[in-house]
């Protein structure tokens, strides 16, 4: 019987992004013990073959889209002499291509910047477009990221590779996190030998009236227990996982931007559904994508 590798797939985007996106890639395939995919979709209309009747305007931002790949791949193999590194350029849409590679990939990863500025915008939408559709795990690297970002600071107060790695987050839910998301976060957290942090929000809708310090804290310990309670069978199927339980009142999607500050990584289950005018990420992960600047894994799951 033959078992299948996947790999691990950057799509590398533009070189700021691009680059920051596919170093974390190959950190990951390193960790995982997996070979690492390039991919950089080419979308301008030409033919995949040069002709010499070409002219060199047309020409250029296919040279600019090589250029780009190339880079990604001489740096990384300079970099990671040890991985097994492999890149191509895709003659499809960025969304398409991304979504096709994901198929039959570990992990998709892509740069975003976010929504400010036209170098964000065009990359945001990427992400957003892909993390809408997509049906494997995929991560959404910022700009900028570097390999001592995923560290605690030294003494000094500065990035430095040899520390401990900072713990992985994981947004929970209660009434709605499934095992793919849980399964997810425990093994990243076991593979870097970080802490868990099992972040819940809780609170009393206003519907039900204001609530006085009493029903505060009555709901406040419900959550609680429900929260020990879910992680019980992972903190057995884990051992060696050390889990903190977080909890802040609030909606969701106003505290877990705050609260997964200082992560080493975010993990946050995407609910694939489909709207009347397509697929599209729920209010948690679009407010993550946009604001946090750690490393985002959204895991979608029925």
């Amino acid at each position: 019987m033959t078992i299948m590798i996947r790999p691990i797939v950057a799509g590398v985007v533009d070189i700021r992004e691009g680059l920051s996106a596919a170093d974390w890639a190959a950190r990951e395939a390193l960790r995982r013990g997996l070979p690492l995919r390039l991919v950089h979709a080419w979308e301008a209309g030409l033919p995949e073959q040069e002709t010499e009747s070409a002219l060199p305007e047309l020409k250029a931002p296919q040279y600019h889209a090589r250029r780009v790949l190339h880079t990604a791949l001489d740096r990384l193999s300079e970099r990671y002499p040890q991985l097994n590194i492999t890149a191509e350029q895709v003659h499809r849409m960025p969304v398409p291509a991304l979504l096709a590679e994901s198929e039959n990939a570990e992990l998709l990863v892509i740069g975003s910047q976010g929504p400010s500025g036209l170098g964000g915008f065009i990359s945001g939408s990427v992400a957003m477009a892909t993390a809408a559709r997509i049906e494997r795990p995929l991560v959404l690297v910022r700009a900028g990221e570097t390999a001592e970002d995923e560290h605690l600071p030294d003494d000094d107060a500065k990035p430095s590779p040899n520390t401990p790695l900072r713990d992985v987050a994981v947004a929970v839910d209660v009434d709605g996190t499934s095992e793919e998301v849980l399964g997810f976060a425990f093994h990243a957290a076991e593979m870097r030998r970080a802490p868990l942090r099992a972040i819940q929000a809780w609170y009393r809708p206003f519907s039900h009236g204001l609530p006085d310090a009493a029903e505060r804290a009555r709901t406040r310990a419900k959550a609680e227990r429900e929260l020990t309670e879910l992680l019980g069978p992972w903190r057995e199927k884990f051992p060696t996982v050390f889990v903190k339980e977080d909890l802040h009142e609030g909606r969701p999607a106003h505290v877990l931007v705050d609260a997964a500050a200082g992560a080493g990584l975010l993990v946050v289950g995407h609910r694939m559904r489909r709207a009347a005018i397509g697929a599209h990420t729920g209010p948690v992960a679009h407010a993550l994508i946009h604001h946090v600047r750690e490393p985002v894994v959204l895991v979608p799951h029925d």
